[in-house]
């Protein structure tokens, strides 16, 4: 199966198109939060203070890159499990938020909330950090320097390899995957 070309950041019908199951080939800017920086972003919105990134319309990729080895751009960038991000997606999503990529499944309020503001959920191949930072042009750290690999960075990618792991309308690839491998038996 072929690749979808995809330039972010992506519009709103740009997100609406995109269904569970489809692979993309990431090309534009995204941004680096884990754990750490969604705490400090949620906690920077319930204090009504301005976020150091707009998220309106951006892509957040749950990783803590590795330090880039001599002559290359960023480390080691895999996933991260983006239920650890679960308790602060809503209040995000809700500020402008409009893609996610980490691995692993979301709770229930999380993918009603993607459906609720019309984003959508990717997933990396978690264990390919090393062969995803290959697809890294630019990383520059924009927020929170003190977090070390956790600050949110700036990564400017090109086909980057991701499958859409829940759409806008709520299907959810953990769900239909394994009923259709059970079909298909």
């Amino acid at each position: 199966m072929e690749r979808r070309q995809i330039q972010l950041p992506l519009s709103e019908q740009a997100v609406r198109s995109l269904q569970a199951g489809e692979l993309l080939a990431l090309s534009g800017p995204l941004y680096t939060a884990r754990d750490a920086a969604h705490k400090r972003l949620t906690e920077t919105l319930r204090q009504g203070l301005p976020l150091p990134v707009d998220l309106q319309g951006q892509t957040i990729y749950y990783a803590g890159p590795c330090p880039a080895p001599p002559g290359q751009v960023i480390g080691s960038v895999g996933p991260t499990t983006s239920g650890r991000m679960d308790a602060y997606t809503p209040l995000l999503l809700q500020h402008g938020l409009r893609v996610m990529i980490g691995k692993g499944q979301r709770s229930p309020d999380v993918i009603a909330a993607i459906q609720s503001y019309g984003a959508v959920y990717l997933g990396a191949t978690g264990g390919a950090g090393a062969l995803l930072a290959r697809h890294v042009r630019s990383s520059e750290v924009i927020a929170y320097p003190d977090l070390g690999p956790e600050a949110i960075r700036r990564l400017v990618v090109v086909d980057f390899p991701v499958i859409v792991l829940i759409d806008t309308k709520g299907n959810n690839l953990y769900l239909s995957g394994p009923a259709q491998y059970r079909r298909d038996r």
